[in-house]
């Protein structure tokens, strides 16, 4: 129903925290929705760093995921192909209907997500034992792919090899996956990330790389670097990247592949690495923008944009993080 990964209240940071927001509590009696830590990913990621600093268990190493939250039977997520989140709102014409009073209308509901994970065999067995594990990534929808591989010594060429996944497995851990200062001797970790387009939907505009970490002083912190983006865009004074473009035509839903990339690599050594604090490192892949669900129900409805959620939607991918400890 919605995104869960951050919130602006919690990284106010971060340009793309407003994602897929849910403003709502799932209740009759309407009251304004307060955000709290216990909602969103990246504080819980937080706090696990801070919970192992005081007692020495992290309780919140987890994998991430996506998935539907549909009420239909239908767990379709393609913006295109949405058939709502309950029964009232699977036809156009309904979108503007609600349940509670001044509350969501099925516009203003997400049509995520999918669940995809790194298994050995398509079996219930192994599926379940890459879940143990962590070896598992969210998409908003999208069948984005992406590789993450986290070690001490991964170079340009193992990422230009021809074989990232063997080399990343023989050499370091995937998604999911813990490095131990003892191993590293005090180097700062690499990391290798590869993502790829879904090849029914839009280019990629950058791979990104989030840092959470804890501080001498204990307080948690977290920063996001942009390690891999598209159309040799410029790097902003504040090291943050130029904006991708919007090539989407409000007129028809339909949008061109004439900015971004159909995939994106890098291998990325923290700069702002402390051996003695723990950290954890997760990637966040952004798709170019494209036509949102709401903007398709519009055109056929024959009325200009909705007012209810956002016409144009910037897709992405989530891995599971990789846990650093000193």
């Amino acid at each position: 129903m919605s995104d869960s990964e951050t919130h602006p209240k919690f990284s106010p940071e971060d340009p793309f925290a407003d994602f897929e927001t849910y403003p709502w509590y799932i209740q009759q009696d309407r009251r304004g929705y307060e955000p709290r830590p216990g909602d969103f990913v990246r504080p819980a990621l937080r706090a696990g760093l801070a919970l192992e600093r005081s007692t020495g268990v992290n309780p919140f190493r987890f994998g991430l995921i996506g998935s539907t939250d549909s009420h239909t039977g239908l767990s379709s997520a393609e913006e295109p192909n949405f058939w709502g989140k309950m029964a009232y709102d699977s036809v156009p014409e309904n979108k503007r209907g609600r349940t509670i009073a001044a509350g969501p209308t099925g516009w203003s509901m997400s049509a995520s997500g999918l669940a995809a994970v790194y298994a050995e065999e398509n079996t219930r067995a192994s599926i379940l034992d890459a879940f143990e594990r962590r070896e598992v990534f969210a998409t908003s929808g999208p069948r984005i792919r992406v590789r993450f591989f986290g070690g001490w010594d991964f170079t340009r060429a193992d990422l230009e090899s021809g074989e990232l996944a063997r080399r990343g497995y023989a050499r370091g851990v995937p998604m999911g996956g813990d490095l131990s200062g003892k191993d590293g001797l005090g180097a700062a970790p690499t990391f290798l990330v590869a993502a790829l387009k879904d090849p029914a939907s839009a280019h990629l505009d950058r791979v990104q790389i989030v840092k959470g970490w804890i501080d001498a002083e204990g307080e948690t912190r977290e920063k996001i670097f942009d390690v891999a983006w598209s159309d040799g865009r410029a790097i902003r004074p504040d090291g943050s990247v130029e904006t991708v473009g919007d090539t989407v035509n409000r007129a028809n839903a339909t949008w061109t592949d004439t900015i971004g990339s159909p995939q994106l690599s890098a291998v990325w050594t923290d700069p702002d690495f402390v051996a003695s604090q723990a950290a954890f490192y997760y990637v966040r892949v952004l798709q170019i923008p494209t036509p949102r669900h709401a903007l398709y129900d519009a055109i056929a409805l024959g009325i200009a944009e909705p007012t209810e959620g956002p016409s144009v939607i910037q897709e992405r991918a989530y891995t599971s993080p990789i846990w650093y400890s000193p």
